[in-house]
């Protein structure tokens, strides 16, 4: 790696939006920097630092000495400990109180640093949706990165709020709108977007509230990323070169320096590896279940960390899993089902545990990559669809919120890997769906399509020649310290 001469060394603290599809691929970031040579303050909210420790073990993160841990306050009352927070509370809880309490932490994190013979803090890298703490680096005169762990397509999504406000086509004009066809209006201005709907932008648009709190967000989130020195997205320029292109005429340099856990594979270190960033409990039953199938025999259903359902959803799905004939790893999270705990039919429970297993967590990029797995049923949130295209696994696509509907877009209508399923879920669709994603004509060309995909992203992962190996070097070089004279 080389020796960094008369730098001091780098010290980056990175700062995640309090959600596990956030911390996750932040916290792959985190890890390949320290082996890098940076030392590491990683902050969590207060809230998910004690789900942290309760679901990897009390020392789990006494960290090193190189990689600390730090808390932030979130500023909500207490809630379900073991369940994602309210994503709009949490916003607007950081709007208003984040910044204050994160230059705190900047002041604590420097004294203990000079107190311990640490580096002062070097540069910090924020969530996009973070963007608060741009403020604070400018004070303190260092670079800021801001990471979107969106998709390139979901960030672009976002960056055309403002013109889709200006050109009068949000906010809605009632209710009625949600429904009455017009959200299928085809948005033919965005060159990199050929054919998108507004139905498939991200979700916060569909408000009638010319002063809704999310949209507001979005457009302040949008308008600070203007500010950052850097822009990285979790995405490879191969499967999303026009958008990123489009993104970068706009916006400072953007870096595409994924899919990270594949570079992060590359590196051999026990001590990272035994940091974990999973807020429950994982599985490993799952994985011995999946030894003793049949290759692609399997279908893997994970509605991931936020996406909620009713007990009736639950059931529609259940039914069709079952009617289909497959079998199905399921994740059921202890808050999947709304004012409810999941309770499925006991009935199918005997019918399909010879080829069912449910499960509440699990290690989904292993589960991604085992051999057996044939299939996704997925929320299209950005990091399973990225460990998705990673283990070469075609998806049926139920998209939840924010910019999972364009993710769901483009997997089905631009990278031919996904089947989308109507919101309003029906056994009988589930059932017909899954058995073409298995068995079918369309699913064994999507399962072709996502194949190339598979090999695309290690390529470009790849050390020395690969795309977003050589941005990571790129963006780390812009990190470094300017050296002392």
């Amino acid at each position: 790696m080389g020796s960094l001469g008369l730098l001091e060394k780098p010290h980056a603290l990175c700062i995640p939006y309090p959600a596990q599809g956030h911390i996750n691929p932040m916290f792959n970031l985190a890890k390949l920097l320290n082996y890098r040579g940076f030392h590491i303050t990683f902050v969590n909210s207060e809230f998910n630092h004690k789900r942290l420790l309760k679901s990897q073990g009390p020392d789990s993160l006494n960290g090193t000495s190189s990689f600390q841990f730090e808390t932030i306050p979130d500023g909500l009352p207490p809630s379900d400990a073991d369940a994602t927070q309210d994503i709009l509370s949490l916003c607007k809880s950081f709007t208003e109180h984040g910044l204050a309490a994160f230059k705190d932490l900047l002041c604590k994190v420097n004294d203990d640093a000079s107190s311990s013979n640490a580096p002062p803090i070097t540069c910090i890298i924020s969530d996009g949706a973070m963007s608060f703490t741009l403020a604070a680096a400018q004070e303190l005169g260092i670079p800021e990165v801001l990471f979107w762990t969106t998709s390139a397509c979901g960030f672009m999504g976002y960056v055309q709020y403002p013109i889709l406000i200006e050109k009068g086509l949000i906010p809605l004009k009632d209710e009625s709108y949600m429904t009455n066809g017009y959200l299928d209006t085809v948005i033919d201005w965005i060159p990199s977007m050929k054919g998108i709907r507004l139905k498939d932008f991200p979700s916060f648009l569909r408000t009638t509230g010319p002063d809704d709190f999310m949209v507001k967000f979005v457009l302040g989130e949008v308008e600070r990323a203007k500010k950052a020195s850097a822009i990285i997205l979790n995405t490879f320029v191969e499967l999303e070169g026009d958008v990123v292109n489009a993104l970068s005429s706009m916006l400072p340099p953007v870096y595409t320096i994924g899919p990270l856990h594949l570079i992060l594979n590359q590196v051999d270190d026990s001590s990272l590896k035994s940091i974990g960033s999973n807020l429950w409990k994982e599985e490993p039953k799952c994985l011995e279940w999946l030894d003793s199938k049949e290759p692609n025999s399997v279908v893997y259903v994970n509605f991931g960390s936020i996406t909620v359902m009713t007990p009736d959803q639950m059931v529609e799905f259940a039914w069709g899993l079952a009617n289909s004939n497959q079998s199905f790893l399921w994740i059921i999270r202890p808050d999947l089902v709304t004012g409810d705990s999941a309770i499925l039919p006991p009935e199918l429970v005997r019918e399909t545990k010879e080829r069912g297993l449910l499960a509440s967590w699990c290690p989904q990029q292993e589960v991604l990559s085992h051999p057996s797995i044939g299939g996704f049923l997925t929320h299209s949130g950005w990091n399973s669809t990225l460990e998705s295209i990673c283990g070469g696994v075609p998806m049926i696509c139920w998209p939840f919120f924010a910019e999972q509907q364009t993710n769901c877009w483009y997997s089905c209508s631009q990278w031919g890997i996904g089947m989308e399923i109507n919101s309003d879920v029906k056994r009988d669709e589930v059932e017909s769906l899954v058995k073409e994603l298995m068995v079918g004509e369309k699913g064994k060309g999507m399962k072709k399509k996502a194949m190339e995909w598979k090999k695309m992203t290690e390529e470009a992962t790849t050390s020395s020649t690969g795309s977003s190996y050589m941005n990571l070097e790129k963006m780390i070089n812009q990190l470094l310290p300017s050296p002392k004279h």
